[in-house]
């Protein structure tokens, strides 16, 4: 049976082969309307000079522009994204609208995000659910949606710089890997060791080797970046779980 490389090494985006073995498991902000409406009523006495008038004009117009750009918290935008994706079979079912609006949130929700330096952070330890991603290989939409896997997971840990990605139903394949932090957001991921179903360990290749970065992190949700440019959104399951040395 022809089978295909885990999820979690096509989620890095990396540009080379691996082992055939099975696949491993922004609505812009509204504007407020009724900031905008609460001037429509406002009158400007035309004065004697029309650039003065010109003057006070640009200044009322100022304050609803301003209403309306003022960024949402991270909490309203959290919301947000998760109502989005909650439709989309975590992206099997997207389409290319789906998919720009997702990331318009996304990208909001980055730039708010609390933590800075997600390296640094003991938030990233534990095993995280994949709930989105626009990586059809992850996804594995080319195949019948019973030998798809159920639920993907991703678990990292700071301290000694291991991540380890799994798959439940019907495959449960695994991969470890080191990684090396190349900004305080960013590692270099160099797979070690995949698992078919979880027990049979078959070494990775050298070339094995991808990129990925955090872009937004708190103690609920992660948002990260692949070298290839996909997006994936992960929920913590499991912050006590730690990845086999």
């Amino acid at each position: 049976m022809a089978l295909s490389s885990p999820w979690v090494f096509s989620a890095l985006n990396t540009t080379h082969s691996v082992p055939k073995v099975p696949h491993l498991h922004s609505l812009p902000p509204s504007s407020s309307s009724s900031s905008s409406s609460s001037f429509s009523h406002f009158r400007i006495r035309p004065s004697s000079h029309d650039d003065h008038a010109d003057k006070w004009r640009a200044k009322i117009s100022f304050f609803p522009s301003f209403l309306k750009n003022k960024g949402k918290d991270a909490k309203t935008i959290k919301e947000e994204l998760l109502e989005a994706i909650a439709v989309l079979d975590r992206g099997a079912d997207a389409t290319l609208q789906d998919q720009e609006n997702v990331d318009q949130i996304a990208r909001q929700l980055e730039a708010v995000s609390p933590i800075k330096e997600p390296l640094k952070s003991n938030l990233l330890n534990g095993k995280w659910e994949l709930i989105y991603t626009t990586s059809q290989s992850i996804l594995q939409t080319k195949r019948p949606k019973l030998l798809r896997s159920v639920t993907n997971y991703q678990a990292i840990n700071v301290d000694t710089l291991r991540a380890q990605n799994m798959e439940s139903w019907p495959f449960f394949n695994q991969v470890t890997a080191d990684l090396t932090p190349l900004n305080p957001r960013k590692v270099a991921v160099k797979f070690d060791t995949f698992k078919i179903g979880g027990f049979i360990p078959i070494k990775a290749p050298g070339r094995a080797r991808g990129e990925l970065e955090i872009t937004y992190l708190d103690e609920e949700l992660r948002v990260s970046r692949g070298d290839k440019g996909n997006l994936f959104i992960l929920k913590m399951v499991d912050p006590s779980y730690r990845v086999p040395v």
